[in-house]
């Protein structure tokens, strides 16, 4: 491994500027990319480690890139200043690029260190794929960047690597079939959620949650950042959202299903509140819970005209959750999944669910998705992605949606030993936060599917149940 984080003679400035034009180009185009809709005005190199020193045959670049973007326009006029995103970037150079690799083409550098290069997306390249894995079984060390490997875990050679389509806001290596390497795009500094509670829920040997094998960070003055997890490769598995929809399409029950992922969920809730701590919420702190998803409201409603009908009968929810905290009742917090939904469960071929991707929602802050949070927000999340899968079948059927919302939570139940259905007025606040966040997602990505929140949005503004199944007591 080369410790060289550039060649003697050339500077990050340099190194910059000659991929300045291909980049202002081909970020923006990035599934991965956080700013679209505005246009990048100006980068900043926070680290440039040459992993494989560019040569006529082949090299390997390591960036972390800080992107300027103009601020946003608000409300009359003013802006809203907005802090340059950080993204990883993995860049293959070569002379000529062969034909199998076209697709991967950031560019051709004409000017500055790099000139008469091509430079293109090296996670395309088995060989540069191939590079990464390998430091990570050496547990190498290159410039700042330090590729670590979970203790007695031995990772083998000679693993096809391969790219995964379906990532979105990351991307994604499959080596073999065996290990999948998430590299994650937009970098924060702190520790990711996605390495921290599966490494903790490892120690508490939790079924449902594969180990991480290795990974790979940025060790910065501000922080550690991390950068990648690889984690084991769950072959031959359905994702709950694909296996929801078959079984809408064929006109099957799903309830049975809905009530493991139930317990599912719970097994992994009391895991994580036996690896790490759990507070006691009061009034204070749940006023603030509340005011934040008021704000929220209020934000969205601005952005979607659609939603300002509802504003006012919404708010109720949050308002009787405020209400109950200054009657004295308090809850339980702890680390949770926070961005649960079906597509984060998958099912192996003996029938075991497994749940992956602990993120977080990346449009929040780190510190935020770190936080001890009541474990129905987990659950509001679920029944919510319930709500979706019927939806997006023909006829909309709410019976089956109704019936694998109280499945699921009669599962939950049986492993918690309390049913989420029993605290209504929390579920409720906290299933309206929901939907309002995925109304504002929608209006700005996929207005097609914007009736699907708006119908949640309506039955919650008329003070619909949580959800379907037994009448629930007031807590």
């Amino acid at each position: 491994m080369s410790e060289a984080v550039t060649r003697p003679g050339i500077t990050t400035d340099a190194l910059l500027a000659s991929l300045d034009p291909l980049l202002r180009g081909w970020l923006p185009r990035q599934r991965w990319f956080a700013g679209k809709g505005r246009p990048v005005s100006g980068f900043h190199l926070v680290t440039a480690t040459e992993l494989l020193p560019p040569t006529a045959r082949l090299g390997l670049l390591h960036l972390l890139v800080r992107v300027d973007q103009p601020l946003i326009p608000g409300r009359g006029g003013a802006t809203t200043a907005q802090p340059a995103d950080c993204y990883q970037l993995l860049l293959g150079v070569r002379r000529e690029l062969p034909p199998r690799l076209a697709p991967a083409l950031i560019g051709h550098v004409t000017e500055g260190p790099l000139a008469g290069f091509t430079v293109y997306e090296a996670l395309h390249d088995p060989r540069l794929a191939d590079f990464l894995l390998e430091a990570l079984r050496m547990r190498a060390r290159v410039g700042k960047l330090r590729f670590e490997r979970a203790m007695g875990r031995d990772i083998g050679e000679g693993l096809v690597p391969r790219v995964l389509a379906a990532e979105q806001s990351n991307s994604s290596l499959v080596y073999g079939d065996t290990y999948i390497l998430k590299l994650f795009r937009r970098i924060v500094p702190g520790l990711n959620p996605d390495l921290e509670l599966p490494l903790k829920l490892a120690r508490e040997d939790c079924a449902q949650v594969p180990a991480p094998a290795a990974w790979f960070l940025a060790d910065l003055p501000d922080d550690v950042n991390v950068l990648g997890v690889l984690q084991p490769y769950l072959k031959g598995t359905t994702d709950g959202w694909d296996l929801a929809l078959r079984r809408l399409t064929e006109g099957a029950d799903f309830s049975g299903e809905a009530r493991a992922l139930g317990r599912a969920t719970a097994d992994v809730h009391l895991a994580l509140a036996r690896a790490l701590p759990t507070v006691t919420l009061g009034r204070a702190q749940v006023e603030l819970i509340a005011e934040g998803m008021a704000e929220r409201l209020d934000a969205a409603a601005g952005a979607v005209p659609a939603l300002l009908p509802y504003a006012k009968a919404l708010r109720t929810a949050f308002d009787a959750l405020a209400d109950l905290a200054a009657e004295g009742t308090t809850w339980t917090a702890q680390r949770v999944h926070g961005d649960l939904h079906l597509g984060q469960f998958l099912r192996s071929p003996s029938g075991d669910w497994s749940l992956i991707d602990f993120e977080g929602e990346p449009s929040r802050p780190l510190a935020e998705r770190r936080m001890p949070q009541p474990a129905v927000r987990d659950v509001a999340g679920m029944l919510r992605s319930f709500d979706y899968a019927a939806r997006s079948a023909e006829p909309w059927s709410p019976r089956w949606a109704g019936e694998c919302r109280a499945a699921y939570c009669a599962g939950y139940a049986e492993v918690s030993g309390r049913d989420p259905r029993t605290d209504p007025v929390v579920l409720r606040a906290y299933e309206t936060d929901k939907a309002v966040y995925e109304v504002l997602y929608e209006a700005r990505h996929r207005p097609d599917w914007l009736p699907v929140p708006l119908a949640a949005v309506h039955r919650l503004a008329s003070n619909g149940p949580a959800t379907n199944g037994p009448a629930t007591e007031a807590h």
